[in-house]
């Protein structure tokens, strides 16, 4: 009898063994095609400007589920990616078993200030986006102006109003006419200047700020390569002329009140309708 009951035992055993096996192989093989099927070769960028195609990739393949088309779409499902400077959201698509979309949305940058050795940067309603030790070479950096705090998604703390308003219309216009501004500087007088390459552009106290920029892209335009000063404080929107004066000394530095009369000599009168310098020395 205890015989028998052992035969039993070991049938038991053995069946219970054999299904386990069969759940493993079950479980195991979709486990297996999961991992040899979805290999990723191609990731497919789009949207980056501030970012190269070889940064974003290396970021949505880090963390794990490296080279894995299904394994990072439940990742990125329930732990999108987050926090990336200058980026305000990452769309991952699957297209197919090896191939998936990376779209980027930057956050929309106007413009930059400087604080305690950072940069920060804000959107053209004024609200801080980015506070980095990156300065990006194509977003205006404004100088002349201190700060005793700053706050992420918080409104810049200018307490003065009128040059708030000032540098929100101006970072406005920068980017309504796609100018190629490298800097803004607010001098001691509270007077506006612009730096593009080698040309310093003075724009006064900014009350005449649309007039000025319309046609700024052109007068770049027509003076590149030269290195002096652009006088937009006395733009004549009827005649669309400026005038502008020639560096005589590469290495004179431009000073706060904007004053260097030993670096500059009379360059003549600008003007955007033909893009030509009349009067002046070359």
């Amino acid at each position: 009898m205890s015989k028998q009951k052992n035969n039993i035992i070991k049938f038991k055993k053995r069946q219970n063994g054999l299904i386990a096996l069969c759940i493993a192989i079950f479980l195991g093989i979709p486990v297996i095609f999961l991992l040899t099927c979805f290999h990723i070769d191609d990731i497919e960028v789009t949207g980056n400007i501030h970012y190269s195609e070889e940064q974003i990739k290396d970021y949505v393949l880090s963390n794990g589920y490296v080279d894995n088309t299904i394994l990072l779409m439940i990742k990125n499902k329930l732990h999108p990616p987050k926090d990336i400077p200058f980026i305000a959201k990452l769309d991952i698509e699957y297209v197919d078993a090896h191939r998936i979309t990376v779209t980027v949305y930057e956050k929309a940058l106007a413009g930059c200030v400087e604080y305690m050795n950072r940069y920060v940067y804000f959107d053209q309603d004024g609200y801080v986006l980015e506070i980095s030790l990156t300065k990006l070479s194509d977003t205006p950096c404004i100088t002349g102006m201190s700060f005793s705090s700053m706050e992420l998604y918080e409104k810049l703390p200018i307490d003065d109003k009128k040059r708030f308003k000032l540098i929100l219309k101006l970072t406005q216009l920068i980017s309504k006419y796609d100018l190629e501004i490298d800097a803004i500087r607010f001098t001691t007088e509270d007077e506006v200047v612009l730096n593009h390459e080698d040309i310093r552009i003075e724009l006064g106290d900014g009350s005449k700020l649309e007039e000025q920029m319309e046609d700024l892209a052109q007068m770049l335009e027509g003076l590149k390569g030269r290195n002096g000063t652009l006088y937009l404080n006395d733009f004549d929107p009827a005649t669309k002329r400026a005038s502008f004066k020639l560096n005589t000394d590469s290495s004179a530095k431009d000073t706060d009140d904007g004053e260097n009369p030993e670096a500059e000599e009379d360059g003549g009168t600008f003007s955007t309708e033909d893009n030509t310098t009349e009067g002046g020395t070359e």
